[in-house]
């Protein structure tokens, strides 16, 4: 048999499949060369387009630990210098923060507000917007090199409520971390000491909601809601006669609506308001709430920390308001110390549950570790607090 026409049809199949393998590797090495000789511009001009919209709800869904950082307490810190130790003094002076955006000016300028119209700001009625992040047993005060000349009203996924001192008054709503904000009208007029304001998320409008609950002179409650966005309240059907004793405790948003703790102490139950129904309901504590004890939002469920004991602390949780009702989570064996702490926030069900005390020092309790310390924080950064909120720094908008 004659082989030589299956040698040569065998030997140039090869050399083809040599003289492709040798083609693509130039090809491949051309591509490298010209791909690290573009400029910056050329590299970013060969990204598929992706709209504004696009990129932004991409972003606003990365973890929160690719922002400045996960949860943490904001605060609204005050510049003035008087009552203030010298020492702490001389470290808070305006001249001493750089200051890149200012919350009155921003809504000034949305409102196209001639100059004359702006009230006359006197720096020290000014205050810093900072951050307290909590992290391994140690506190870390952050900027976000921001101006207000209110009070925080309500705090909820990233966004705050602050009192709009402008010569209209009313209310802003902010996102610290990307600076976005609305002014909204103030809705009933009421004393600070008697009216309370609650932010949360209705899952079924897919709105943010702010609601705002005021006492009368006759200490009847109302209660009115006003969905972000919009420019006007709602009035509702405010809680029954008698389940209120004062509104000083901030609500709490978890399962789906906002709870109050609803007098100073000897609670039984607390006020609850699913943002949905707008109906309030009275749910039973599993045991009686203190003055020292309180609820707070964990791991999206509803913590519940009571003191039945004087050597023992008993952390509770509620899953949902239609459920099997409070859990028992874990028993914490206290210390002199611990007697008198508040709890403020948790990150997670078996989480550093963090407490404050009476002269505002900071305690992390460890479960795992089954271990009390107190949280690290340089107080020279920390000068007087005007107020706190739990917080988490989020690109969240109401918008979306």
């Amino acid at each position: 048999m004659n082989t030589k026409p299956l040698v040569s049809k065998t030997t140039s199949l090869l050399r083809l499949v040599e003289e492709r393998i040798k083609l693509k590797r130039e090809l491949e090495e051309n591509q490298k060369k010209q791909h690290q000789n573009k400029e910056p511009q050329d590299v970013l001009a060969s990204v598929p387009y992706l709209p504004k919209d696009c990129i932004f709800n991409i972003i606003a869904r990365l973890p929160l630990e690719s922002l400045q950082t996960s949860r943490c307490w904001i605060n609204i810190l005050s510049p003035i210098t008087k009552g203030l130790p010298s020492s702490v003094a001389g470290k808070t002076s305006v001249s001493s923060v750089k200051i890149n955006f200012s919350v009155e000016a921003k809504v000034s300028e949305m409102q196209s507000m001639p100059v004359y119209h702006w009230p006359l700001i006197d720096p020290p009625s000014l205050f810093y917007i900072k951050f307290l992040e909590i992290k391994d047993g140690k506190g870390t005060v952050k900027e976000y090199n921001t101006t207000c000349m209110g009070q925080i009203r309500a705090t909820f996924n990233g966004l705050i409520v602050l009192d709009n001192c402008m010569k209209r008054r009313g209310l802003i709503v902010l996102n610290p971390v990307t600076r976005e904000l609305k002014p909204i009208p103030l809705g009933t007029r009421a004393s600070p000491d008697h009216e309370s304001y609650g932010l949360g998320f209705c899952h079924e409008s897919k709105r943010y909601k702010l609601v705002h609950l005021f006492q009368d002179d006759l200490r009847y409650i109302g209660c009115e809601i006003m969905n972000i966005g919009s420019r006007s309240w709602r009035v509702v059907d405010g809680p029954p006669p008698g389940l209120f004793g004062w509104l000083g405790y901030q609500p709490i948003f978890a399962i789906a609506a906002l709870h109050w703790v609803p007098n100073v102490d000897h609670n039984e139950y607390i006020v609850s308001m699913p943002v949905d129904v707008e109906k309030f309901e009275k749910i039973p504590l599993p045991n009686t709430g203190g003055i020292h004890d309180r609820i707070f939002e964990m791991g999206g469920f509803l913590g519940f920390v009571s003191r039945q004991h004087t050597d023992q602390i008993d952390v509770w949780i509620l899953r949902s308001l239609g459920g099997e009702g409070w859990e028992k989570q874990y028993s914490i064996s206290t210390m002199d110390c611990m007697r008198n702490l508040v709890p403020v926030y948790s990150v997670g069900i078996y989480a550093e549950l963090v407490f404050r005390s009476k002269v505002n020092d900071l305690y992390a309790y460890d479960h795992h570790l089954q271990l009390l310390r107190k949280v690290d924080v340089n107080k020279e950064n920390l000068p007087f607090v005007y107020s706190y909120f739990p917080h988490v720094n989020s690109l969240i908008s109401w918008r979306i």
